[in-house]
């Protein structure tokens, strides 16, 4: 028995959409509900909620598309400011029709132009008798525009004296969006984030046709039991479904188990599910490299390191500063006479290290530090005489920006700018290693 059924709506059709939506046939059928006939005044404005990756887009594109309903689809962040917005829906109401040619530009500077132009547009294109549906999407955006685009919008169907319907998909809940002045209030839907039985029947629909769904679904259970605690994002798990499953069959295909022993395909794959687990979201590198790097004959057990962070390439100052960096943030301050001052006299070690200090600075994390601090240092393991220059701050600027130093407090601190250091002791001795330098001297935790 169909879940979606609506009387304006061919059986077919909904049936056929209803394959095409899994796990999302109850939000299907309330928005079915609302639109109601073609020819039916719609609710003015809807807003649809949830996490990403819960299908709002995706649901909204298809429904639009297999229903044949007028529509545009415009997203909020390609078109930053109201008047590319406002531009982008009429472009794209003029040019729906593939009999008419491609429309000329029409500048749209206030939303008193763009009512004007949209009333216009709607009966070039014969559509005064049934239901426009404006989708925008990740309209949180809306909220760094001008204040009278959003209550604009929400009562854009008052305002236009025309059936259109303005729909708002977001990530973040209406009560962010509500302004201090009061508005419209929309429709609200919200899309709830797919359970581990959702995200199994979906991930199984893409099961490769040389393979049976049995041996598919073992696959995909076997990959949700491993990602699903630190990545609940569809599209993320199709891509590491896609990713690994020619590892999961190797097995199979060199003949030494066939498709029900589960324990031999699991231990093959196991390794190589934990390494990709580093990896969930970076895309630190291509899929191309990592199914290079999985093809690869190395020593038995072992996997190549993935991460991109050891093969970065930067300017040579900008590893010594990279350098100074991490010893600023995991050395005391007390402890820099001791190993950057080269006549500093004979300091004890019993004395030198307090015997309460038994915590390494390493487990309690980079600490910050002044920039005067950080060129201190940075002069001091530099063989040559580094001069002040603006290249060394604007190299400082740039490690900022690739995220390998943050910057703590505001600018305007009347003592300067402060730092710290966000990579790693393996990543920083790679580092150093290409200047042939000795870093682990220099670190007060392994003395």
């Amino acid at each position: 028995m169909p879940n979606l059924e609506h009387s304006a709506y061919p059986a077919a059709t909904l049936l056929h959409l209803e394959s095409l939506v899994p796990c999302r046939e109850s939000q299907v059928s309330m928005l079915l509900s609302i639109f109601g006939e073609r020819q039916q005044l719609s609710f003015p404005s809807i807003f649809i909620y949830g996490h990403t990756s819960s299908g709002k887009t995706y649901v909204m594109r298809t429904l639009l598309n297999t229903l044949q309903l007028p529509h545009v689809f415009v997203n909020c962040v390609e078109h930053f400011t109201s008047r590319l917005l406002l531009e982008e829906i009429l472009i794209q109401l003029q040019n729906r029709s593939s009999e008419t040619k491609e429309a000329a530009h029409v500048p749209c500077d206030t939303f008193n132009d763009f009512v004007r132009l949209f009333k216009q547009a709607i009966v070039s294109q014969d559509l005064q008798d049934e239901t426009f549906y404006i989708v925008l999407d990740r309209a949180e955006q809306l909220r760094e525009m001008e204040a009278n685009v959003l209550p604009a919008f929400l009562r854009l169907q008052e305002l236009t004296a025309r059936n259109v319907t303005v729909v708002l998909l977001s990530e973040i809940v209406w009560e962010l969006f509500r302004p201090n002045t009061g508005c419209f209030e929309p429709f609200t839907l919200y899309f709830p984030d797919y359970s581990i039985g959702h995200l199994q029947k979906i991930l199984c629909q893409n099961h490769p046709p040389e393979y049976s769904a049995d041996f598919y679904a073992a696959y995909i259970n076997i990959l949700l039991g491993v990602f699903y605690m630190v990545c609940r994002d569809l599209k993320e798990l199709q891509h590491l479904a896609a990713l690994n499953f020619s590892k999961y069959c190797e097995p199979v295909v060199r003949g030494e188990a066939n498709e029900r022993d589960t324990r031999k395909l699991w231990k093959n794959i196991e390794p190589h599910l934990k390494k990709a687990m580093q990896t969930v979201y970076l895309r630190e590198i291509s899929s191309s490299q990592w199914e290079r790097l999985q093809h690869d004959e190395g020593e038995a057990g072992q996997l190549k390191g993935l991460s991109a962070h050891a093969h970065v390439e930067l300017p040579y100052y900008s590893k010594f500063l990279l350098i100074a960096a991490y010893l600023a943030s995991y050395n005391p301050v007390r402890t820099d006479k001791r190993f950057f001052l080269k006549h500093h006299g004979k300091i004890k070690k019993t004395n030198f290290m307090k015997k309460h200090e038994k915590t390494s600075n390493h487990l309690l994390g980079p600490k910050p530090f002044p920039l005067d601090r950080l060129l201190a240092i940075l002069y001091s393991i530099v063989d040559n005489r580094v001069a002040p220059t603006a290249n060394i701050f604007s190299q400082i600027t740039s490690l900022v920006t690739l995220q390998l130093l943050s910057m703590v407090g505001n600018n305007d601190q009347l003592d300067g700018p402060r730092y710290k250091c966000t990579v790693s002791l393996d990543f920083i001795r790679a580092i150093a290693r290409t200047v042939n330098f000795d870093i682990i001297k220099y670190l007060y935790d392994f003395l």
